[in-house]
């Protein structure tokens, strides 16, 4: 009798701690991709569904966590990684813990300190998708902590998505993830609240959303910023096309239309006070992009 090969490569198995909406996906597209998944919730009826498809539930988090050498924490903090995770501190030991939750630099600081005392390799990650994304090759997934761990398991996480590697420092993914959540609530805000801005005077949303997000935002807004990127590093902000003073002056245009016009006016009112401190502070002849001294000061003098 002849054997017949299998034509498809062993995968390494992986566990994953902590199955809410996003703990699901990345377990159920692990599944799909091939991997002996093994998972462990609180909860365990929510993982019914994954071991009708295949996959192992733990009996304990240490059980689970032995059964891979790789282990996707899901959980809602770091205050979680650790009260759910301490109990399984001696089952750690040469395996490696990603912890996908959100929180700030300093946490993932003593997260990696909190798993090299117990001899674990540790990744900080920041999921950068919504759950339905997961899996997508073009989903974007930042990790940071030591290179090797990453290189070690790479393979695995681009089951999920695209890996994106951001250095030794545990703390830049996080800090990624931050920044980029903060530009999109920013951007969302100020989408809406243009919105309603042009609606007092009963434009229909879709009419002005074509006009704002098919052509002012990538055409002025977006090219802008790509042009500009470098000058930002180096501190340049030449005022010959348009300077701060002149943009206060259309701040202050913004804020009182929205008065006029019943709106909510604090968000162009705290606009116009940043540009104000930036010509305070010296930069009345810079282009508008000098508010980013004003945001640098700030974050210094936090530090």
């Amino acid at each position: 009798m002849t054997h017949q090969p299998s034509t498809q490569l062993s995968l390494p198995p992986v566990t994953v701690i902590g199955l809410g909406p996003m703990g699901l996906a990345l377990a159920g597209t692990l599944l799909r991709s091939g991997h002996p998944t093994t998972v462990w919730n609180r909860t365990p009826e929510k993982a019914r569904d994954l071991v009708s498809r295949g996959a192992r539930l733990g009996v304990s988090v240490a059980d689970a966590v032995t059964a891979s050498p790789l282990t996707l924490v899901c959980l809602k903090d770091y205050a979680s990684l650790y009260e759910v995770l301490d109990p399984a501190a001696g089952t750690v030991s040469g395996r490696a813990l990603v912890n996908l939750n959100s929180g700030t630099p300093q946490e993932a600081h003593t997260a990696t300190e909190w798993a090299a005392e117990r001899g674990a390799g540790y990744l900080d990650g920041a999921i950068m998708v919504p759950p339905p994304l997961v899996g997508d090759p073009g989903s974007v997934f930042l990790y940071s902590g030591p290179r090797e761990v990453f290189d070690a398991h790479r393979a695995t996480l681009e089951s999920l998505g695209d890996p994106r590697y951001l250095g030794d420092d545990p703390g830049l993914a996080v800090l990624h993830n931050a920044a980029l959540l903060g530009l999109m609530y920013a951007t969302m805000n100020g989408f809406l609240h243009a919105t309603a801005l042009a609606g007092s005077a009963g434009v229909p949303t879709a009419e002005f959303a074509d006009l704002a997000v098919n052509w002012f935002l990538p055409t002025v807004v977006n090219s802008t910023l790509a042009e500009h990127a470098p000058d930002l590093d180096a501190g340049h902000y030449p005022g010959d096309l348009g300077t701060l003073e002149m943009n206060l002056n259309a701040l202050d245009h913004i804020a009182r239309t929205c008065v006029e016009q019943g709106v909510h006016a604090e968000q162009p009112r705290l606009m116009r006070e940043i540009a104000a401190q930036a010509i305070g502070d010296g930069h009345g002849g810079s282009n508008y992009l000098a508010v980013f001294e004003v945001f640098k000061k700030a974050a210094a003098s936090a530090t």
